[in-house]
């Protein structure tokens, strides 16, 4: 007769040392006691915005696409906000460089570039909505077809998901959106 082990008496039988190998990869990744939770770090890289601008202006954004992160600034300096985002698939797809934000819009509708006509031939514009690529909120940039965007698919934030833009949780993009007005300087980095 096979005797089935229970997981109580299986942690019991293991010791403490065995224990931690028999939870769960998720308690283990959200630290459970005696657990170590490397995976949860910071992968920030502070900035500064005097190491990219000679003067504040209305403001300026730094994008990190290394980091993942977005840091703006306002024209005192002393508001300093860091926003998790998504950045661009590929580095062929990340335009670098100084730019400014030209125009902004509440419920922005998106439309496909032509290189992406190219690769997905059956992509459609689509109205502003929950279906909506670019979230409830844009920022377009000096740079044609580059936006700072938010996005309803929040799984994109954190990862390289994006076709050239940056892109926030809609919550965090409606905040910048009202700090920065248009003329903020901005860099991507």
């Amino acid at each position: 007769m096979t005797k089935i082990l229970s997981r109580r008496s299986a942690l019991s039988l293991a010791g403490a040392a065995g224990a931690a190998l028999l939870l769960p990869a998720a308690a283990r990744a959200q630290g459970a006691p005696g657990t170590l939770s490397r995976r949860n770090i910071s992968s920030f890289a502070m900035q500064r915005w005097r190491d990219h601008f000679d003067r504040l202006g209305k403001g300026v954004v730094v994008a990190d696409t290394t980091s993942r992160a977005l840091h703006f600034w306002d024209a005192t300096g002393e508001d300093y906000r860091i926003y998790p985002t998504s950045v661009p698939l590929t580095d062929e797809l990340t335009k670098r460089g100084y730019t400014t934000i030209v125009r902004k819009k509440v419920g922005p509708s998106w439309t496909p570039t032509a290189s992406q006509m190219e690769r997905y031939p059956d992509w459609k514009p689509v109205p502003p909505g929950p279906d909506n690529p670019l979230g409830t909120h844009a920022m377009y940039l000096g740079w044609p077809a580059y936006i700072i965007h938010g996005t309803h698919d929040t799984r994109k934030i954190g990862r390289r998901s994006s076709d050239g833009c940056i892109g926030l949780y809609n919550e965090k993009i409606a905040e910048l959106f009202e700090l920065c007005p248009v003329g903020t300087q901005v860099r991507v980095i």
